[in-house]
Order: C-alpha cells, then sequence, then structure tokens
C-alpha cells in the first residue's frame, strides 16, 4: 500500500485559527476575501520588524529553524555594506511527499505569504521578489495571486514578482538549490556553501524564507507581539501548521497551538493509541516511541527532549501491525534516489546505506548491523549540501528507535511482520527509487591483471577515480542499480580483463559479512565526488 498524499489534504485547527483564518468561509481566500478575514496591513521598519521577530521567537518553518530576525538583519547589513538592492524570496518547494502544510498555505491562503513577503521587502527596500513552487496547484494560485496585487516582472514596476517552478524533489527545496533555479541553473545544491545573506539571487544579498514564516510574519504584524503571545508556550509563542499522515484514519494538515500534547493531534487524526513509533520532522527527521509521545508536546523545544524533532512539521505515526525497518527500508531507497549525485556521502553513501539496512534485514547478522552503523557515521557531515546529514539522521533513529525489530532481523532473520507500506511515497519517485536502490553487486579489480589504463574510470566515474599513481580507486560500495549497466561496461572494456562484478547482496540468513573497512569509510566519507 502507498496512497500518496493529496495536494491539499483535509484541513484541521485545535484552538482559534490563526493562519487558517477564513478556511471555513471558501476553498481559497482571494484579495477581497482575505483583505476582509485578515485586515489591512500597515508597512513596518526594517528595525521594528526584526524586533517583531525577536519578540515573538519566530524561527524558519521550513525545517532548519534560524531565527528570522536574526537573517532579515544580515541581509539588511550585507544590502548598505555592498550598496545593492537585497532580494526577498518565498521558498514554496515542498519536495518531501510527507509534507503538505506550505502547499496548503499556498493553496489556500497565498495573500497572507504574500503579506508577510512584501512586508520584508517594503522594510528592506528589495524591487525584486521571487516565489519558488513545485506542484501545478500551487503555482495557479500564486500567479492568480499576483495579478490580483497588480504585480508581475514587466520592467518599470516599483517592485518586479515572479513565479520560478522547481522540480518535486527533496534536493530541489533546499534554499541554495532554489537560488540556483532562480539564477537560471538546475534546481540542486551548488556543492559550495555560499550564505544567501551575501550573494544569493542575481549575486544579490538575499531574504529567503519558508512560505508559512512568511505566513507568521503577517499575522504578528497585524495582531502585536503581545496579542501572538498569548496562544502556545512562552518561549515559542503561536500555531504552528502540521502535516499527519502514515497509519492514520485522515491524513490531514493541522494548525495547532505549541503546547498541546502531540497525543491529542495524533488522536484528531486517527492515528493508533499505542503506535509503535512515530517519525517526527519528516524524512530527515526521528523516531520517537510511544512512551515519548505521551510525553510530548508541540514544540521545538519538547520534541528535541523526548529525541525528536519538529523539522518541516511531518508528523507519521505507524502501527504495531507492519514492519518498521520494513518501513524505513522503503524511505531509505526514495532517500538514496534524491541525491543530487555531486559528492561522494550522497551519491555513493546514501545507496550503501540502504543496501545495508537491505542487509539487515535479509539475515546479514551483527556484521551487516555493524557496517550499515559505519557507513551512516561516514556519510556524516561530509556532504556537499544537507541531504546526506538528514538522511543519516533518519538511519540512525531508526536504529536506535527500533532496537527490538533490529535484534529480531539480526538475530533470527525476521520479526515476522510484512511490511504494509503506511509512510506516503510519490508513486513516480518510489518507482525510481527502487530502480535506484542498491543492485547488491560490487565491483572488483584484480591487481595481478590490472595495467592502469584508466578506462574504467571514465566509464563509470561515480565508482572509480584513479589514485596519484594512475592506478584505479575503486568504492567498496554496492553498485546503484541506475549505474549497473556502466559498471558492466566497464568490466567488458578492460583492456587487461582486471575486472569483474560479484554478488553480494543475497547471503543465507545468519551468514556474517566483513565489517566495513576504513578505506571504505574515508571513500564514503569524501567531499566533492
Amino acid at each position: 500500500m502507498n496512497i500518496p498524499l493529496p495536494d491539499v489534504p483535509e484541513v484541521r485547527v485545535v484552538g482559534l485559527p490563526q493562519l487558517t483564518q477564513g478556511f471555513d468561509l471558501v476553498e481559497r481566500l482571494d484579495l477581497q476575501m482575505h483583505l476582509k478575514v485578515h485586515g489591512p496591513l500597515e508597512p513596518v521598519t526594517g528595525e521594528r520588524l526584526a524586533q517583531l521577530a525577536e519578540e515573538i521567537s519566530l524561527r524558519g518553518r521550513g525545517g532548519a529553524g534560524f531565527p528570522f530576525g536574526q537573517k532579515l538583519r544580515a541581509v539588511a547589513k550585507s544590502a548598505i555594506r555592498r550598496g545593492v538592492r537585497p532580494v526577498v524570496v518565498v521558498n514554496g518547494s515542498e519536495g518531501e511527499p510527507a509534507c503538505r502544510k506550505d502547499t496548503v498555505l499556498l493553496n489556500r491562503a497565498p495573500h497572507l505569504i504574500l503579506d508577510g513577503a512584501l512586508l520584508a521587502a517594503e522594510a528592506l527596500g528589495a524591487r525584486t521578489l521571487v516565489v519558488a513552487v513545485t506542484r501545478n496547484s500551487t503555482e495557479i494560485s500564486m500567479r492568480a495571486a499576483l495579478a490580483e496585487r497588480g504585480l508581475s516582472d514587466r520592467r518599470g514596476q516599483r517592485l518586479r514578482a515572479r513565479i520560478v517552478r522547481t522540480p518535486e524533489r527533496m534536493v530541489s527545496g533546499e534554499a541554495s538549490s532554489v537560488i540556483r533555479a532562480i539564477n537560471g541553473g538546475p534546481a540542486l545544491p551548488p556543492g559550495r556553501r555560499v550564505r544567501a545573506a551575501d550573494t544569493g539571487v542575481g549575486g544579490a544579498p538575499t531574504l529567503l524564507s519558508n512560505a508559512e514564516t512568511y505566513a507568521q510574519l503577517a499575522i504578528a504584524a497585524r495582531i502585536g507581539a503581545r496579542r501572538y503571545g498569548n496562544t502556545g508556550t512562552g518561549s515559542e509563542p503561536g500555531t504552528v501548521m502540521l502535516t499527519i499522515s502514515g497509519a492514520v484514519a485522515r491524513p490531514m494538515v493541522v494548525e495547532v497551538p505549541t503546547g498541546v500534547p502531540l497525543r491529542y493531534v495524533l488522536q484528531l487524526a486517527g492515528a493508533p493509541p499505542l503506535p509503535q513509533g512515530v517519525l517526527t520532522g519528516g524524512y530527515h527527521g526521528n523516531w520517537i516511541d510511544s512512551v515519548a509521545v505521551h510525553e510530548a508536546v508541540v514544540s521545538r523545544e519538547s520534541l528535541a527532549a523526548v529525541g525528536g524533532s519538529l523539522g518541516a512539521g511531518a508528523i507519521l505515526p505507524i502501527g504495531p501491525e507492519t514492519c518498521p525497518l520494513g518501513e524505513a527500508l522503503r524511505v531509505a531507497n526514495w532517500l538514496a534516489a534524491e541525491t543530487a549525485g555531486q559528492c561522494g556521502p550522497c551519491r555513493l553513501g546514501l545507496p550503501a546505506a540502504a543496501g545495508g539496512l537491505a542487509d539487515v534485514m535479509n539475515g546479514g547478522g551483527p556484521a551487516a548491523l555493524e557496517a550499515l552503523r559505519e557507513v551512516t557515521q561516514a556519510v556524516k557531515g561530509r556532504g556537499a549540501c544537507k541531504h546526506p546529514d538528514g538522511s543519516a539522521r533518519f538511519f540512525a533513529s531508526t536504529l536506535s528507535a527500533f532496537t527490538d525489530d533490529l535484534a529480531a532481523h539480526v538475530l533470527h532473520g525476521g520479526c515476522g511482520r510484512e511490511t504494509t507500506g503506511v509512510l506516503p511515497l510519490p508513486m513516480p519517485g518510489y518507482e525510481e527509487a527502487e530502480e535506484s536502490a542498491p543492485s547488491g553487486e560490487k565491483v572488483v579489480i584484480d591487481w595481478t591483471l590490472c595495467q592502469g589504463h584508466g578506462l574504467c574510470a571514465d566509464i563509470v566515474p561515480e565508482l572509480i577515480r584513479l589514485n596519484p599513481d594512475g592506478y584505479p580507486s575503486v568504492a567498496d560500495a554496492v553498485v546503484p542499480a541506475h549505474l549497473r549497466g556502466r559498471a558492466q561496461r566497464a568490466v567488458r572494456r578492460c583492456p587487461g580483463l582486471a575486472m569483474r562484478i560479484e554478488q553480494t547482496s543475497d547471503p543465507a540468513p545468519g551468514t556474517a559479512r566483513p565489517a566495513l573497512p576504513a578505506a571504505r569509510r574515508k571513500e564514503l566519507g569524501s567531499g566533492r565526488g
């Protein structure tokens, strides 16, 4: 079973609505209805806007949680220092299959998002506004919203505004990917760390934040910090938007004040009374158990205290009837297929980690588990973007959260449960993920025959590189299925007949595998490939 979430699932609210105000009246708040529901909004100076963001402890709602006021000040400082106009970007790219809260806001409350973005643009003196979206529905809604305000990308306007479409991929929603796409390049991380506040769209200082963040800013600017703080906890005031899916009767997006018990939100969606695990923060997040669910409230601080994360606001419980490692493997294959292919940890490490998890499930024994832990550790902190780190977090959390199931698979060859596929994955993307999953084969070189021609490195550089002596250095990695054809071609074209491909992923149950060598850990952890 794999049922992708619709663009706009059911929307519920706990307490009084703020972001979702008016949703009970119409499906989409056009400009006229938006003003009737929320009222007009007065401009705010840059300093006052930054103070407001700090008074309400506004952090980015896209996953990273960076303080918005600090980001606003950094952009203003850079623009003044360089003497250039900054750019404001709304990141509405939501490429994770378990997230829909930004899509809901873009489709149903587009003008609330524009309110916050235009406030920031006016405060900074920006003359360019860009909205990045991933779906047809969000593009249509935001184009209509710009037209309703008389905004366009025509020359001569005081503020030029445009829509940029990005692919529906995990890596395409990262800030650097969005900026690269706006600049006319591929929607992929550039492979180097550059602060958007210094150099972003067109080389100008750029304020880029998540769609919900701008909507929250617009609410706070209307009602003031004191009234905004009357909702939620003292340290994290206001509401948050959550996407609840997985093993629930009613997948939904819900607006909820911080401080509400997490178990109440899960009950609202019809989750199992005692879930065996809840994935918090989405597919770059952390698993928590039913005990932690009972203790946690909806807030960054509370979820972090029980080992979870708020992240991008996705909450996914799984019931007792499914194999949690099987569910994790489905996500692991998808994460491996989402790689930008720009560094060793992403291109080689994530498929190897997915293959390692499959080895554990298929009876690889303690050695397979140890190898998986080593691969996961090697990936952390070495990538050209945040995707390897987020994926490594998911792998590590899976291994620590389901110790009983892990022991059953490692020691007894399985837990006795099927994988029901309750975690949502996109149908086309999931098929691609399975095709890009590890093939169960690896490349081996017979050094007594290798003559150092280097042809193999030209054919499949993702797996083979030349060392300083001109001889191939082969990643001791399971070959991803999408590279299998080129790996076979490299074997056939080797002039010295020194290469072969060996099957590695179908051991007899309980067969031990050798632990990962140090050279392999170094290879997977190498920076840019």
